[in-house]
């Protein structure tokens, strides 16, 4: 079956939305969706799990690798059901509505909604910091930065993607400037590799740290699936939505796996893991406080992008959810001028605001990496089911390697959660309880459905 030329890939022709993002705009919002804070502060957690330099760069290498590999399996999937909601529609036409909604359940209640909130606060705080306000206008900040970025984005998606671009460039081009400054002003480098791994470290135990350490590697790498949240907005979808993927994936990749030579080579593995603020440090050593106040700085808008994107893609997964009868009828309304899911929007600013005020976005942030490695594992599930049930469907960028790659994906995702049973088995069975209680949830809302039959 010939290839659909992408130029008219197929739209469904009911669909409120408007396909108003370019190519460049897709790869803008895969990268701001994986680079936020995470870079500057994970980094020291990895470094305290593993504990040499050969560990910390093996293991932002091997996270790397997992990402590429999923990035090829979402860049696939986003060819064969190019459809709003991302991850919910595969769940929903691979599987069962039930899986479909779990995901969306996650996402509202523990995935995007809690991270978006500590975000908001780690933004206020540092906003706080660099102007001199107090500690107790944190919290307000952050309730009026989510609720003001909802309100911007109800207006449209383009306006939202306008900015993200801006974001998105700067801080790209910032942490490149912080990592070619490491390598040209200090000449003596303190990466080490003896030993390769620390002593005692043998074994099953050297393996258990291994995906400890990929635990917030992979937290800092997630977030290429939001482009596949907004696919009924981009244009030429067959072309664009993989392309994008791969690129912003790509890129990121690079900027990680540099940014942690980086580290390391300026500070040394002992001294990584032993700071909370290594880009600020890094930055220190290189310019003094000023470099410390630009990093920081850095961080400000990179949480602003976060965010910014946060409340532009995410709220479509809960539109689709309400659109198939299994959330609020309102929350499935598009906005005729706009056409944004203005309802969802606001839904997902107003629950991150709640969650920043009443300071249980931490504990759901815990569980952020658990509940989405879940979903991930099962997206690689949901190709091989695909490629079953819709082998003439368009692949113009087909996962290579089939299929090895999306199943050593969904291993990778399985190994993830399983081993933080190990090391974080309260966040994991906290997790696992809050995913659960979304199924008599499920049928709740089937029922109205059913009877209305």
């Amino acid at each position: 079956m010939p290839i659909p030329d992408p130029a008219t890939a197929p739209v469904p022709e009911a669909s409120p939305f408007a396909r108003r993002l370019t190519l460049f705009d897709a790869c803008m919002i895969v990268i701001s969706g994986i680079i936020g804070s995470g870079i500057f502060v994970n980094p020291y957690v990895v470094a305290q799990k593993v504990g040499t330099s050969f560990l910390i760069l093996a293991v932002w290498s091997a996270g790397g690798l997992i990402a590429l590999a999923g990035a090829f399996v979402f860049a696939e999937l986003s060819t064969v059901l190019p459809k709003v909601g991302g991850q919910y529609a595969f769940f929903r036409e691979a599987f069962h509505p039930l899986v479909a909604f779990l995901h969306g359940w996650s996402l509202l209640f523990i995935i995007q909604s809690g991270a978006t909130a500590a975000v908001a606060v780690a933004f206020a705080q540092y906003v706080a910091r660099l102007v001199g306000l107090s500690g107790e206008l944190v919290v307000p900040l952050a309730v009026a930065i989510l609720l003001g970025l909802a309100a911007f984005h109800a207006l449209g998606i383009k306006p939202g993607a306008v900015l993200l671009n801006v974001v998105t460039f700067g801080k790209t081009l910032a942490i490149a400037a912080l990592i070619l400054g490491a390598f040209a002003l200090m000449s003596k480098s303190e990466i080490s590799f003896h030993p390769l791994s620390p002593p005692g470290l043998a074994g099953f135990g050297l393996v258990s740290a291994f995906f400890a350490g990929l635990v917030p590697t992979m937290f800092a790498y997630g977030g290429w699936q939001n482009l596949n949240y907004v696919s009924e907005e981009v244009r030429d979808p067959l072309r664009n939505l993989p392309r994008a993927i791969l690129l912003g994936v790509g890129c990121v990749i690079i900027i990680y796996v540099a940014a942690n030579v980086a580290y390391v080579h300026v500070l040394s593995a002992p001294a990584l893991a032993a700071t909370a603020t290594p880009a600020a440090d890094v930055a220190q050593r290189l310019a003094g406080e000023r470099g410390a106040r630009a990093i920081s700085l850095l961080i400000v808008v990179s949480t602003f992008g976060f965010m910014n994107l946060s409340l532009l893609s995410a709220p479509r997964v809960y539109y689709a959810m309400a659109a198939d009868g299994l959330f609020f009828k309102s929350v499935a309304r598009v906005s005729r001028r706009f056409h944004a899911p203005t309802v969802a929007i606001l839904l997902q600013g107003a629950l991150a605001s709640v969650l920043a005020l009443s300071n249980t976005y931490d504990r759901l942030l815990g569980y952020a990496v658990f509940a989405d490695w879940i979903f991930f594992a099962l997206a690689g599930v949901a190709l091989l089911v695909f490629r079953v049930q819709r082998p003439e469907a368009p692949r113009p960028f087909p996962t290579p390697l089939y299929p090895w790659i999306p199943l050593l994906f969904t291993m990778a995702g399985a190994g993830i959660v399983l081993n933080l049973f190990i090391t974080d088995p309260r966040n994991a069975l906290m997790g696992s309880a809050i995913i659960l209680l979304g199924v008599p949830i499920y049928f709740l809302w089937k029922r109205p459905a059913s009877a209305g039959k």
